[in-house]
């Protein structure tokens, strides 16, 4: 008990020398903790309720998984060009308008309900998140290389530590509330007063991130970031964490990211298994809502109880990624645990109420709370410190790809299995792919 004491004190708490800052950096750190602060009220309460509110709607798996896919597809078209037009751009400034676009689209989810029948809504959903992806994707890249240049190397182990405790903490207590809001509400007004607390907690998350400054000297571009925060990507539940690396895509330097001669070589066959990997992996993410709402007919509050968990557990499960690494190296992690994504669609497939539901979102929070860091540990094991620029839009693409291939395979396996077997279809291709991982990761 007193080590793991030590580890969330040491991750969020400790403090190095702060008479070392200046007035300009000690203004960003606060900023910084207040923005995750807000942004967690907002993953907590949009992010995490969209698709179930959709499902509540009448929409059916393919609709859903429109949802999931949406900005991914707009990732593939617009990433690589977004980072080579911000090579040289005021990133805070950039990050701060686009966040603004981005998150005016979460002010129109308040009024819907009024505007359109549930069916029309059903279409209008991920249309309207396609069209936040656009400046959401400039605002994901824009946000993860700012970060880079405002939090000095040395500081970012004291930044991160506690932004991602922040994090957990208010995503948790977020959802937990807006589930019990949601039950004793009438819906859609239920849902209305959730959309309406997760577009004011993104304005004061913009508001902050507009008040960041980029230091006089930048420091040296080095290092893991490991920040939770993925803003303007729209990720639901596991994909949210699998960020990491868009601001290389702003240190091009004017030359070609996407290059064929590494699809040719060791690294090329790396892409092919992580390919592989988020395709299974999403393939069973657009199924979860419907089963939850459909399947086990989960009240809001039940779904929020897992949330709860799930967001806690991962957050505890990340305190023990670089002692594991250190015992049994990135690749050893990863094997070990790759695997284990398969838990979460193989228990829901058994479940018949709430009970093994909460049990399966406690264990998959710590699989993913490992999983994620372990999958991104050993990608930039592999990915060379000269030719990072490259390799890191390449995986960018490999990621988006496989969230597309997966939910564009998630309405086919409903038609044909039904919602419970295809969630144990799920759990066997995530099998699959997390031994392609281990004998080839």
């Amino acid at each position: 008990m007193s080590s793991l004491r030590s580890r969330l004190w040491g991750a969020a708490f400790a403090t190095p020398a702060l008479d070392a800052l200046s007035p300009v950096a000690r203004s960003n750190f606060t900023h910084l903790q207040l923005d995750i602060v807000w942004y967690g009220v907002l993953s907590g309460s949009i992010i995490a309720f969209l698709q179930i509110y959709a499902v509540r709607i009448g929409a059916n798996v393919f609709q859903v998984a429109l949802l999931s896919s949406a900005p991914a597809l707009v990732n593939v078209l617009l990433g690589l060009q977004a980072g080579h037009w911000l090579a040289n751009k005021p990133l805070n400034r950039i990050t701060f308008v686009t966040a603004l676009w981005h998150r005016a689209g979460y002010l129109l989810l308040v009024p819907l309900p009024w505007l359109l029948a549930p069916a029309a809504e059903a279409w209008a959903l991920p249309l309207l998140v396609l069209l936040m992806s656009v400046p959401g994707t400039v605002l994901a890249v824009a946000f993860n290389a700012m970060f880079a240049d405002v939090v000095p190397p040395e500081w970012r182990g004291h930044v991160v530590g506690r932004r991602n405790m922040l994090l957990a903490l208010s995503q948790g207590i977020t959802a937990i509330s807006c589930g019990l809001i949601a039950d004793r509400v009438a819906f859609p007004a239920s849902y209305q007063l959730l959309f309406a607390l997760g577009t004011v907690a993104a304005a004061l998350s913009t508001y902050h991130l507009g008040r960041i400054t980029l230091p006089a000297v930048l420091p040296p571009r080095v290092g893991r970031l490991l920040d939770a925060e993925q803003p303007g990507l729209l990720r639901f539940f596991e994909g949210s964490r699998l960020g990491e690396g868009l601001r290389f895509l702003t240190r091009g330097g004017g030359q070609q990211l996407l290059r064929s001669d590494l699809l040719r070589g060791p690294y090329g066959r790396f892409m092919a298994v992580y390919l592989l990997f988020y395709t299974c992996l999403n393939v069973s993410i657009p199924i979860f809502p419907l089963f939850y709402v459909n399947g086990l007919h989960l009240s809001d509050g039940d779904i929020s109880v897992g949330r709860g968990i799930y967001f806690a557990t991962m957050f505890f499960g990340s305190l023990g990624v670089q002692r594991l690494s250190a015992r049994f190296g990135h690749r050893g992690v990863l094997a070990a645990v790759a695997v284990m994504y398969a838990d979460y669609p193989l228990l829901l497939s058994f479940s018949q109420g709430p009970a093994l539901y909460w049990t399966a979102c406690l264990i998959h929070g710590v699989v993913v709370g490992i999983g994620s860091a372990a999958v991104l540990n050993r990608l930039m094991e592999r990915v060379p410190a000269d030719d990072r620029p490259a390799h890191m839009a390449m995986h960018n693409v490999v990621l988006n790809l496989g969230t597309l291939l997966g939910a564009g395979l998630a309405p086919l396996a409903v038609q044909f299995l039904g919602l419970r077997w295809a969630l144990g279809l799920g759990g066997a291709l995530r099998i699959v792919a997390g031994l392609a991982l281990m004998l080839a990761g």
